[in-house]
């Protein structure tokens, strides 16, 4: 009892710190501007989040988003190629982009004092980006060369690739983010272009800036370098969904590699709505009952107890914009088979929906969340992700609170219950890498030219 009035103690806090540091303001453009004030350290974070990831794409441009994410970094008419991360650099700062299936997102770590710089080079080439050719060709290069090595030679990535494109047959989260090779090698320039200008606006942005600064202050900065951007018509975005699966999906992914791996792949529900929605909550706790730690049931029972795989995971997600998938992964030991490690994993999931989980597993997984967002809450940068990550999702970061007070409530019934659904053979698409022999040839391995 005491453990779980310390808990709530904390969650509390955490809540009432959460809603009490955050401000925000929308620009007449459109620009989202959402201020995290935290004066621990002399330090701060911008990040602006598009809202245009590789599931906008279409048939044909597949790794548009992510070629154009590393155009952005190309130069404008006042900062030349290169100057970008040297300015950032030289300043103390160090900056980076990513681009996932929902969002594209840029930022920059540097001293409180230098916001006004990053802010003057942000706006800068959210519409002023220049797309020489020159530039692209070399460009679209690194990324193709960026697929082979982090893809193509990479057995299980290659694996999961073929795996999104199976378990999805409607929904653009079939695509790989980092797009089809035949798709990049008849990229153009103008491809890269079109897509900046239909996406790249300040009303389908969020600016999130966190750290030691004066949300008023921010705001007028803001207002400064971002508010004379003029917004930009977007398209209409059509709902995308996947229908229901009719049946178990199997595939076999031959490749170089040292060892067999599987992994099952259940579609499952994300968060639509943080305060009504159960289920997402239930899974992330599921996640931890089976996965959370060395204690947790299936590295327990199948590598320690049982020996039958050399490691096990699960994988799942509840924010994204589109639908999800509950992973369950392993490597099977020596002497051992992926037909092992699947039959071990059935068994684990069909003790747990027939006897449920117990109130001790319960609050280890609910203790180790708190704990995680007590972490989170120590790095400026991942208080802005968490912001930045609802946002561009379609939720709002004033659901954070609320989402771990939901998580913190979710039942061993509701864990049983989720679980039963979710389990279903109907829902699952199963893959499984053959390893095939290594050959001596030395891997890609691009270097540097991945920064980006």
């Amino acid at each position: 009892m005491r453990i779980h009035l310390v808990v709530i103690a904390l969650l509390l806090q955490i809540s009432f710190v959460a809603q009490a540091e955050v401000y925000e303001k929308t620009l007449g453009n459109g620009l989202k501007v959402i201020v995290k004030e935290d004066h621990r350290a002399p330090v701060l974070v911008q990040q602006i989040w598009y809202r245009a990831g590789s599931m906008d794409e279409r048939t044909g441009t597949t790794g548009v988003a992510h070629v154009l994410e590393h155009m952005m970094f190309k130069g404008t008419k006042d900062v030349p190629v290169g100057e970008f991360s040297r300015i950032i650099a030289a300043a103390g700062g160090r900056e980076n982009a990513f681009t996932s299936y929902d969002y594209t997102a840029y930022f920059q770590q540097l001293h409180k004092s230098k916001l006004p710089l990053a802010m003057k080079l942000e706006s800068d080439r959210m519409h002023n980006l220049l797309m020489s050719e020159k530039e692209f060709g070399k460009e679209v290069r690194v990324v193709m060369e960026e697929r082979r090595w982090r893809t193509e030679d990479d057995p299980r990535s290659l694996m999961f690739e073929k795996l999104m494109a199976t378990a999805y047959q409607e929904h653009p989260y079939h695509n790989p983010i980092i797009g089809w090779m035949a798709d990049l090698e008849n990229m153009t320039a103008s491809d890269a272009l079109d897509w900046y200008k239909t996406w790249y606006a300040p009303n389908n942005a969020t600016l999130v800036i966190a750290g030691d600064v004066k949300a008023k202050e921010v705001f007028a900065l803001a207002q400064k370098y971002y508010g004379g951007i003029p917004r930009v018509k977007l398209p209409q975005r059509k709902a995308a969904g996947e229908s229901a699966q009719l049946g178990i999906k199997r595939i076999t992914v031959k490749a170089p590699a040292e060892l067999p791996y599987l992994v099952m792949a259940w579609q499952a529900p994300t968060l639509r709505d943080a305060e009504k929605d159960w289920k997402p909550y239930a899974l992330e706790v599921l996640a931890g009952v089976l996965d959370g730690n060395s204690s947790a049931r299936l590295n327990k029972a199948l590598v320690r107890e049982q020996q039958v795989a050399m490691d096990v995971g699960t994988g799942y997600d509840s924010v994204a914009r589109g639908p999800g998938l509950f992973l369950l992964e392993g490597t099977p030991r020596e002497g051992k088979t992926v037909g092992d490690v699947e039959q071990a994993l059935r068994e684990q999931l069909a003790l747990l929906v027939r006897d449920g989980v117990s109130a001790e597993e319960l609050q280890r997984v609910k203790s180790q969340v708190l704990a995680g967002e007590v972490y989170k809450r120590d790095s400026v940068f991942y208080q802005a992700m968490q912001i930045g990550q609802l946002e561009s999702t379609g939720l709002s970061h004033k659901a954070e609170p609320v989402m771990l007070q939901k998580l913190q409530a979710v039942t061993a019934q509701q864990v049983q219950d989720v679980a039963r659904e979710i389990f279903n053979d109907d829902r699952l698409t199963v893959a499984t890498l053959d390893p095939q022999p290594l050959s001596d040839k030395p891997k890609h391995n691009p270097g540097a030219a991945h920064a980006h």
